[in-house]
């Protein structure tokens, strides 16, 4: 797995860009790559089901991560739709997943700050957190 995270981080550090959003895209989609490979890669519980759903749930949040970048700085009102749709059903599948295992949900957070700037390279963009999903104990 890491070489695929090294390969993929290449390859957005090759992207050239003169828009400043686009660059902060790929930076905050490699950000999401990196983590998401990271947390996928556990130590076994002894317990298929367990180990299932620890590597889902990172992967689950790395799709939400990816969405939240495209409702940051992208700007195609179908694909904005689709990240937000993306969003509410990656958690609704982390819920089911961690419920069937009889783990307590992860906390409720706000959802990101769009910006929306008349302009489209004059908004900065909110800085979120992971939403602390990882390994299962």
């Amino acid at each position: 797995m890491r070489a695929l995270t090294d390969e993929f981080s290449l390859c957005v550090g090759a992207a050239q860009s003169s828009d400043a959003d686009e660059g902060a895209f790929l930076a905050a989609t490699a950000t999401s790559m990196t983590n998401m490979m990271k947390d996928m890669t556990i130590g076994p519980a002894g317990d298929i089901d367990r180990d299932f759903v620890s590597m889902m749930v990172a992967h689950h949040q790395g799709a939400i991560d990816m969405a939240q970048a495209e409702l940051r700085y992208g700007r195609n009102e179908r694909l904005r739709r689709m990240a937000q749709e993306i969003i509410v059903t990656q958690q609704q599948e982390i819920a089911a997943m961690l419920m069937a295992i009889g783990q307590p949900l992860p906390p409720s957070v706000p959802a990101p700050d769009q910006v929306v700037s008349a302009e489209p390279n004059n908004s900065t963009p909110p800085t979120t957190g992971r939403s602390g999903q990882g390994a299962l104990k």
